[in-house]
């Protein structure tokens, strides 16, 4: 299979853009994909902000599994701050509440100081984690632009959130997807650019991935039985209707119905990493 690999120059200036704003904010918003919070967890984010407070939101909740609250007490137990958050369901209590604990003393020292300044936080994460809809949560409106695709955000975008200030960032992959068990999960959920995907491959691999963790839902909803992904990938073509002349399989239509289902949850809430996968990690 061909490695997912996937660093525009864009991310290469947004990462110089982080550091250099860095001395601007208070806390770092490290936004994760609660389907695939281990993949999506960038370390060179991580250690690029080490000096400031972090807060890790597992986001997109609504269509994750529990098993993404045991990946987050993995986070925990490593010592870093977790929130979860279904961003488009409206649930920006419990963010405020957590972005409120890390900058404690922060706050402290501006009211000793008499400062009328607000807090202020950086919003990163790599791509298609929902930083925006964080963003538009917090400040109740679409003030960040959004998408399903990956490489929305091209700039930084400051945005009034009630007291505090949020500086949105392009989402920034790692340099090298060393893991490419990750960086496909991350493919299958669309934080690596569709158009140098080779789309088959990531079908397959979501196939086989489902096949070993949620293979009720692949009956249910395309009734697929046991086989290897490509039998699995025809099964699918044919019971869906996916054929062309001569009754040989629209691979293609069929791949991507498979993906578009698993982005927009109709396979249900699920999560592609596993907590044991944290020791490969940290």
């Amino acid at each position: 299979m061909k490695t997912v690999q996937w660093y525009p120059g864009h991310m290469a200036k947004a990462m110089r853009m982080l550091e250099e704003n860095l001395n601007l904010v208070d806390a770092v918003l490290l936004v994760l994909d609660a389907r695939a919070p281990l993949s999506s967890y960038n370390p060179r984010l991580e250690k690029l902000v080490k000096n400031k407070p972090v807060l890790f939101v597992f986001n997109k909740r609504d269509l994750a599994d529990p098993k993404s609250d045991e990946i987050g007490e993995a986070f925990k137990e490593r010592g870093k701050n977790v929130v979860y958050l279904s961003a488009v369901k409206g649930q920006a209590r419990p963010l405020l509440n957590a972005m409120a604990a890390i900058t404690k003393e922060k706050a402290e020292l501006l009211k000793n100081k008499n400062s009328s300044r607000p807090l202020r936080f950086m919003v990163a994460g790599v791509p298609n984690t929902g930083k925006s809809s964080l963003i538009n949560l917090l400040s109740g409106g679409k003030k960040a632009v959004t998408g399903d695709r990956a490489g929305v955000t091209r700039s930084k975008q400051w945005v009034k959130c009630g007291e505090a200030e949020l500086l949105d960032s392009p989402g920034l992959m790692p340099p090298s997807l060393d893991n490419q068990t990750f960086a496909k999960r991350l493919a299958a959920l669309g934080s690596v650019n569709d158009d140098i995907l080779e789309f088959d491959e990531i079908a397959l691999f979501v196939l086989e991935e489902a096949a070993k963790l949620y293979p009720d839902r692949l009956k249910e909803r395309y009734g697929i039985g046991d086989g290897t992904p490509l039998e699995m990938l025809e099964s699918l073509c044919k019971n869906r209707g996916f054929l062309l002349k001569g009754n040989d399989f629209d691979y293609e239509r069929g791949e991507r119905a498979l993906i578009d289902d698993l982005r927009k949850g109709r396979l249900g809430a699920l999560t592609l990493d596993r907590k044991e996968e944290a020791d490969f990690l940290f």
